[in-house]
């Protein structure tokens, strides 16, 4: 029964929490509020989206939280020179970080979990040389005009809500709708079975990771345009969030099963227990706490313990 119902878990604990929080507080179900609520978590999930696609391949990305904050800093410093363009290169550094993150996991043999954290090393470093290790400022002006529309809305909607749908369509499309998607699920479902059939593991893997870079990037470049500068701290405590958000939405460290629709629930459980913890008044550190306690759940039921006693990626 609880294996029948396991892959229902996401939707379940969303309502259970949705109802928890909106008898607690009526004032949660007004639908302008909750527009601004999704609308303020779009960096977040669009970084968990990319995340998505490592995890669920069986390994795990932890550049992104300083892939974001390089990206932050590289579109503030180029944003005179460059322009709109700037998110192209952005989107590309997101890109050749993620690929080199790949590249040492599948190449070198180095876990995931190592390989990434390094690259992320290697980025808070560029970001600090760039921004002379202090806060920068983008130009309003500027911003508006090549990055204005990101934050305006249409009928009511705010576009970082449609990007944000955009994005997950994307992303669906490709785990669902491609030999790319198909090679994925293979590779984190069995990787062995996957490299038996012919699947060219170390290209989806580094293909994998790629996107995840490309995510984080175009998250750092939303971060940065929202908060109008770039900072190597800006994106400080998405990374967690992130996790729990792929984690919960019932894609789990062993890879598989889940995927983008499943992050986008977990993104949304996120949302409601950051507006029930503010409701509560609990304060930034113990919210650290509180995510840090649903990460250890998230992880103890959703991981497939069969797979424990296989290869780690």
């Amino acid at each position: 029964m609880m294996e029948r119902l396991k892959p229902h878990f996401p939707w379940i604990t969303l309502l259970v929490l949705v109802m928890i929080v909106g008898i607690a507080n009526p004032s949660f179900f007004n639908p302008s509020g909750l527009i601004l609520l999704a609308a303020d978590i779009v960096p977040l999930f669009i970084m968990a989206l990319g995340m998505t696609f490592a995890i669920y391949i069986g390994g795990i990305d932890l550049s992104v939280q300083q892939l974001a904050n390089m990206i932050t800093v590289i579109a503030t410093v180029y944003l005179a020179s460059l322009g709109a363009g700037v998110a192209i290169v952005a989107i590309l550094g997101g890109v050749i970080f993620g690929a080199i993150s790949g590249y040492v996991t599948t190449r070198l043999f180095v876990p995931s979990f190592v390989s990434t954290l390094a690259i992320g090393f290697v980025a808070l470093s560029v970001a600090k040389l760039l921004s002379g290790q202090r806060a920068l400022y983008m130009d309003a002006e500027l911003r508006d005009g090549s990055f204005g529309w990101m934050f305006g809305n249409t009928a009511g909607v705010p576009h970082e809500l449609m990007i944000a749908v955009a994005l997950l369509v994307v992303a669906w499309v490709l785990q669902t709708r491609t030999t790319f998607g198909r090679s994925l699920k293979a590779v984190g479902a069995a990787e062995l079975a996957a490299v038996a059939s012919g699947v060219n593991v170390d290209r989806v893997k580094i293909t994998a990771f790629a996107i995840s870079g490309a995510f984080a990037a175009i998250a750092g470049l939303m971060f940065s345009v929202k908060l109008s500068g770039g900072d190597a701290n800006l994106a400080n405590g998405f990374l967690l969030l992130a996790i729990v958000a792929v984690l919960v939405g019932g894609t789990p460290l062993t890879g598989g099963v889940g995927g983008v629709l499943n992050t986008a629930i977990g993104t949304l459980i996120v949302m409601v227990i950051r507006a029930a913890m503010v409701y509560l008044e609990v304060d930034a550190t113990q919210q650290q706490m509180v995510f840090g306690i649903i990460l250890i759940a998230a992880i103890a039921l959703t991981i497939d313990r069969s797979k424990l006693r296989g290869v780690v990626k």
